[in-house]
């Protein structure tokens, strides 16, 4: 569950329009600029993309697409002369045949939140001499020296998915049908290392939930010499099948997909380690049933094989290493929480100077902290105390002298900085002050480190600009910026941050404002946990701002919950999905509306997707003296039909937990609506399937409630994939907010 005003922003991050008039109820709205902003992919379409450091360190490449084309193509810098070139485009790989993705290509991009074609990835080989390009099902391998594409002998039953290099550079791997493959590039021949995989019990594919709610995309891994494979085997038997259909194409076969409900049977996982020439697989053996669920896998370099492991309630973690010879495990560490863990998908990262790894743990109060334990899992210091709010730990590298962990974070929970932490030894840490910012620009930054640290490429966002990339030498000084052709926002986002009460807040505020009249209020939200939604970032207030625009000020408010202000904070909405979010959020609302007169503050709106749909919904169905009215996009109605990963982890299991789930429901709140609601929701959304919309709706028409229903359909969760229905969506939201909210006075 990702999406927000963002997905309404960064799934739904739209721009500003010509400058509007005060609307009026019942006309339509110029969505120009809408269309625009869908039709460039929020204007992302010409960025540099997916950045990655060649292992020699000489260059950086990137996908970038036509600035009116969403197809990714693969580009070139050079660091000593800072040219960039094209490598290869989709077209000259393909000839003059097209872009064929399967399903099982769409629903992977699904759940990357993938919009644009061409290439999705790319991976070098351990010398960085090869590219591995996947497109189209198929597989092939750009010779850099050469300047050559050779196609790999792929045998036929199913599409390519998830392909990689082995560590030596002389294998691909990757999953065909439901079992693991390699090619070996001497050869191009093709050798199966698993068989007897299927759809339900599938082998080197990770599950829906690993995908969707873990950010883990692979189910198998390349052990350090090449020769063996790690894989998971993914044992769907006695999990609820549902289906897909698509309304127009009623003699079309639904598409089907096993998903997990809380309360029924969970997919049975299990990670096996089979030689890549060919023998039996052995078992990795740890408590399945005590902990159910393989959150994580890691197998590189000098590091064993370890794996993370959560019990079902997700309130204990195990950092566990296997001996591959014999699946015998030993437990390393053992995270507990009386709520719940977050997961550090980033791992462990081992390092032989500092003779352990770094851990993003937690300290005593449950907050993050980076730490550094000794190779048997036993803490040995605090590198990045829990006061410097770290959120993942990124690397660790060594030079002769020093040995540098980074990681990315800050005390400001509206911006995410880069840091560079120091120490010298096991027993010598230098302290968090001479951590070394390697951003300090106001803003939203990511980092993508080459070998032993540099060179480095940081991707920033700041409240007047979009996205850029900046390539700069492993001492932190700029080289270049990799060049961008993307068109730029007509516009700068009106917006201030600022922190009202105990609540960061965003006031978005039409260009055109006038200082002597009243506004009405449109709250833009999404509420759930492990999302920050008032950022400092220019992407993210984009749709907002066009909406603003239209005659009202829009207005976010992040809640408890939220991350980035320690434990108590976050935890605060455990099996609270129903109350602790929405009383926030109408008391940061109330707060502001205190603050800025200009604020009407008996008319306010409420709009949002995914966890913001529910939101949206939950507002004007439990507090209708605060909203006058509410767009709710793909909400989760009744979260006895969500995902077990992410719903168990808030709300509890069932039966147990039952009273959470009865309180958080919409359902029971139907016979209480009282003010305008438009529910959209896709008809082909496999995450918050449409089924919630329609038991909302379902219950509002037997209570004989009138609201408004704008089903989609053929269209996903991630609907902003389809620029029209982007485009007029909005146009639809605003006119809605007009009609019951009515224009500044």
């Amino acid at each position: 569950m990702k999406l927000t005003l963002s997905a309404l922003a960064a799934a739904l991050a739209l721009g500003a329009c010509a400058r509007a008039a005060d609307p009026t109820p019942g006309k339509p709205v110029d969505t120009s600029f809408l269309k625009r902003f869908a039709e460039t992919r929020r204007f992302m379409l010409g960025r540099p993309q997916n950045p990655k450091v060649a292992p020699d360190g000489k260059t950086v490449l990137f996908l970038r697409a036509d600035a009116d084309k969403p197809a990714l193509k693969l580009f070139e810098f050079d660091v000593p002369t800072g040219q960039t070139k094209e490598l290869l485009s989709p077209q000259a790989v393909l000839g003059s045949g097209d872009e064929n993705l399967t399903p099982e290509e769409k629903a992977r991009r699904e759940r990357m939140r993938l919009s644009a074609g061409g290439f999705a990835d790319f991976h070098f080989d351990a010398a960085g001499n090869n590219i591995l390009l996947p497109l189209s099902g198929r597989l092939f391998v750009y010779d850099r020296a050469a300047r050559k594409v050779t196609e790999l002998k792929t045998g036929a039953g199913g599409a390519v998915v998830d392909p990689k290099w082995s560590p030596d550079g002389k294998k691909v791997a990757y999953v065909r049908g439901f079992d693991v493959y390699v090619i070996d590039l001497a050869t191009n021949t093709e050798t199966a290392v698993t068989a007897g995989g299927t759809v339900q019990k599938t082998h080197g594919l990770a599950e829906f939930v690993a995908q969707e709610e873990m950010g883990r995309f692979t189910g198998y891994w390349w052990s350090p010499d090449s020769r063996h494979i790690a894989y998971e085997e993914a044992d769907h038997a006695g999990v609820e099948t549902w289906f897909v259909a698509d309304p127009f194409k009623p003699n079309a076969k639904p598409l089907e997909q096993f998903y997990p409900r809380p309360g029924k049977k969970n997919v049975a996982v299990r990670l096996g380690v089979v030689p890549v020439a060919g023998g039996e697989t052995v078992w990795v053996r740890w408590d399945t049933k005590a902990h159910e669920y393989l959150a994580a896998v890691q197998w590189t370099g000098s590091a064993p094989l370890t794996l993370q492991v959560q019990d079902r309630k997700q309130q204990t973690l195990h950092l566990l290493t296997a001996d591959p010879k014999t699946g015998q495990t030993r437990r390393l560490l053992e995270e507990k929480d009386a709520a719940w863990i977050n997961l550090s998908p980033e791992g462990p990262k081992f390092n032989d100077a500092l003779g352990g790894f770094v851990w993003l743990g937690a300290d005593k109060e449950g907050d993050s902290e980076v730490q550094l334990r000794n190779a048997q899992g036993v803490l040995q210091d605090v590198l990045v105390p829990a006061k410097n709010r770290p959120e993942a730990a990124q690397g660790v590298y060594s030079s002769r002298a020093d040995t540098f962990v980074l990681y990315a974070g800050g005390a400001d929970p509206t911006q995410r900085h880069i840091y560079r932490h120091k120490t010298r030894s096991l027993n010598v840490n230098p302290g968090c002050e001479a951590d070394e910012a390697l951003t300090t620009e106001v803003g939203v930054h990511t980092a993508v480190f080459g070998k032993s640290g540099g060179p480095f490429v940081i991707t920033s966002t700041t409240p007047q600009s979009m996205p850029r990339s900046v390539v700069f030498g492993r001492d932190g000084a700029k080289i270049a910026e990799l060049p961008s052709v993307a068109a730029e926002p007509e516009l700068k986002p009106n917006v201030t941050v600022e922190k009202v009460g105990d609540y960061w807040t965003a006031v978005v505020r039409p260009r055109a404002f006038d200082p002597k009249k009243k506004y009405p209020v449109v709250l833009d939200v999404y509420g759930g946990p492990r999302h920050l939604h008032v950022v400092r970032a220019m992407r993210n207030w984009l749709v907002p701002q066009w909406l603003a625009d239209q005659g009202f000020v829009v207005v976010a408010v992040d809640n408890r919950g939220t991350p980035g202000r320690g434990r108590e904070w976050e935890r605060a909405v455990y099996q609270k999905f129903g109350t602790v979010p929405l009383d926030d959020q109408v008391k940061g609302l109330r707060l502001l509306c205190e603050k800025h007169p200009e604020l009407d503050g008996d008319r306010v709106g409420i709009v949002g997707w995914s966890f913001g749909g529910y939101m949206a919904a939950n507002g004007v169905l439990r507090r209708p003296e605060v909203f006058k009215a509410a767009v709710a996009g793909a909400p989760v109605t009744d979260w006895e039909d969500y995902d077990t990963h992410y719903t168990e982890r808030y709300m509890g299991l069932l039966p147990a937990a039952q009273k959470a789930y009865d309180e958080a429901s919409l359902l029971p709140l139907a016979k209480d609506l009282a003010r305008p609601l438009l529910l959209v929701h896709g008809t082909a959304d496999d995450n918050v399937y449409y089924r919630h919309s329609l038991k909302l709706s379902d219950a509002l028409f037997r209570a004989g409630k009138n609201f408004d229903s704008l089903p989609l359909p053929g269209v996903t969760h991630m609907y902003t994939s389809d620029p029209v229905v982007a485009e007029r969506l909005w146009g639809r939201a605003a006119v809605f907010f007009a009609t019951h909210l009515g224009a500044p006075k």
